[in-house]
């Protein structure tokens, strides 16, 4: 790969690269997402630099991962004695092509894509960008191979002119983004030996996952000076089911998981308010009952999960919010079917009955608790159901473990039990109330206007990447106690999900991301804008690399 490289520009090589791992097919959990890892590294071993020293590039598995997948690594070391160390990653999976239909087969072809939309009249945008010969199509082009190319690009450029570093690179490029983040998890004590056997010191990670417009004709290049976290509250709602001609004595589940959704799906009210932040609102992945076939009967229970994106809040505080919706939710059900029995009762002239609609809110941790009082071997059902439930999606796994704890639970009354399903992501970013993080900032704000100042573009420095992101695994900001509501009611969490609070807090990297800008990210018409990917982005990446290091160079973590 070095000899195609060698003769070119640092855009050229960008984009050369940028077009050759998207005809790499490596979506999410696929044997692609293996093999790229692999060619990664060849590429790699191929530079001068890693041909005289070539420890300094190897792989590593991911420890327990069934699909057999590697993060790669490479180290460039500066000719000084510092210990201060810049941290590239990108990640090397995609999602999947299903979207492109008839053409699925070119999806991962941006010289087939490109005549293609060129000649798509049904979204003149599309077009106009394909005629203009500004932007690369393909899936992956935008999220984010074109960004794996362009830390590649800065890392051969630096191989050849070391004597510009006052500090390290170190490249991580790791799988699962998309899905479960175990490639940066599996990362983690991998960071954490090479700090104490190199005697490194992280001072920044540079993520270049992908920007895009934020509202039609948006041209800012948002540079993020962190990452938003995620959290997936979940509810089981346990009711009581009834045969449809005795419906209004039963406590429909489907019914209080649709009044849990009105409550929390898309509600600002729930939301943060961060002025100059793009913030987004709770938002239901799933809601069904546990019903398996049809039958006369109403269902027993209903499943739900929520999307939640961490800012500024805790677990702590996201907890209380939805026990309060719970039991607001719970609350205007009960008023409801009290309310139509009354007039099931008016209406039909029959004698009443003494029926209570009452539902109780829970807590995963309080729940197996109030079970344990009452004699009940918890742990055993438990682990048989995780044995039952092997390879088992991860937040189904959760439901059962719920369940199986219902199973034993002599009451079985109406509940709503609250918990944590996988996965969490912590919310990681520069704070003003840290010193050293406001000097950071500062120096950023001084390079993206010297940048914006020599080459035109508008830049816009935001607290909080707006999508998910392996950064998000590279710092915690949250204290012990305000992750136990978390850590408590993830049921199972280490076996099912461990959360490696320790390491990331051990490693506390600042993690920013100067990100490759497109349009469409996990949409078939993906693509990449070449112009400011290919001939700015690297130039902007690299002097935050020389001048972050050099003005950093002496800190202490």
């Amino acid at each position: 790969m070095y000899e195609n490289l060698q003769s070119l520009t640092t855009a050229e090589q960008a984009e050369y690269l940028t077009e050759y791992l998207v005809e790499w097919n490596s979506v999410n959990a696929s044997d692609g997402e293996v093999s790229i890892a692999r060619e990664l590294y060849r590429i790699l071993h191929t530079f001068p630099y890693f041909q005289q020293f070539p420890e300094r590039v190897w792989v590593e598995p991911v420890h327990g991962d069934p699909h057999g997948r590697q993060n790669v690594f490479a180290f460039i070391k500066g000719p000084s004695s510092s210990a201060q160390t810049i941290l590239y990653h990108s990640h090397i999976d995609t999602v999947g092509i299903e979207d492109y239909g008839n053409i699925k087969y070119q999806a991962c072809s941006p010289k087939e894509l490109l005549p293609y939309f060129k000649s798509y009249t049904n979204d003149p945008e599309v077009q106009a960008d394909a005629q203009s010969g500004d932007w690369m199509f393909g899936r992956g082009s935008v999220d984010m191979k074109s960004g794996i190319a362009v830390h590649i690009v800065n890392l051969l450029y630096f191989s050849e002119h070391p004597e510009e570093l006052e500090g390290n690179i170190l490249l991580l490029l790791n799988p699962d983004e998309e899905s479960e983040h175990c490639g940066l998890i599996g990362a983690l004590p991998v960071l954490r030996d090479l700090k104490r056997s190199h005697n490194l010191q992280y001072l920044l990670a540079i993520n270049n996952d992908f920007i895009a417009p934020l509202y039609e004709g948006d041209t800012t290049k948002y540079i993020y000076t962190g990452t938003a976290g995620k959290l997936l509250p979940a509810f089981f709602v346990f009711g009581r089911e009834v045969h449809v001609g005795d419906t209004l004595a039963g406590v429909d589940p489907n019914f209080v998981a649709a009044k849990l959704t009105e409550g929390i799906h898309n509600n600002y009210d729930l939301t943060e308010h961060i002025p100059g932040e793009l913030i987004l609102p709770p938002t239901c992945l799933y809601q069904r009952d546990t019903k398996e076939s049809y039958t006369v009967q109403t269902a027993s229970g209903s499943r739900l999960y929520f999307n939640y994106f961490l800012y500024e809040t805790t677990a702590e505080q996201v907890t209380e919010q939805m026990l309060q919706s719970a039991r607001q939710a719970a609350e205007e059900s009960e008023q409801y079917f009290a309310s139509q029995y009354d007039r099931y009762i008016e209406v039909t002239g029959m004698p009443p009955k003494n029926i209570s609609w009452e539902i109780d809110v829970k807590t995963y941790e309080n729940y197996r608790l109030e079970l344990e009082q009452k004699g009940l071997d918890t742990q055993a059902a438990i682990q048989k159901r995780l044995a039952e439930t092997a390879g088992m999606d991860l937040r189904l796994r959760s439901f059962e473990l719920v369940h199986a704890l219902r199973e034993l639970d002599p009451d079985k009354t109406p509940q709503i039990i609250f918990f944590y399903a996988p996965p969490f992501l912590p919310h990681n970013y520069l704070t003003e109330g840290n010193s050293r993080h406001r000097e950071m900032k500062a120096s950023l704000s001084s390079i993206l206007q010297e940048n914006s100042a020599s080459t035109g573009e508008i830049f816009e420095m935001r607290n909080f990447f707006p999508y998910l992101s392996d950064g998000s695994f590279l710092s915690i900001q949250e204290s012990d106690a305000e992750l136990q509501p978390l850590l408590k009611n993830l049921p199972e969490g280490d076996t099912l999900y461990p959360v490696p609070v320790e390491a990331i807090k051990q490693l506390n990297i600042s993690s920013i991301n100067m990100g490759v800008y497109g349009k469409d990210g996990h949409k078939w018409t993906e693509r990449v804008y070449k112009p400011y990917s290919f001939h700015i982005l690297p130039s902007l990446i690299r002097d935050t690399t020389v001048r972050i290091l050099r003005e950093f160079a002496s800190v202490k973590k």
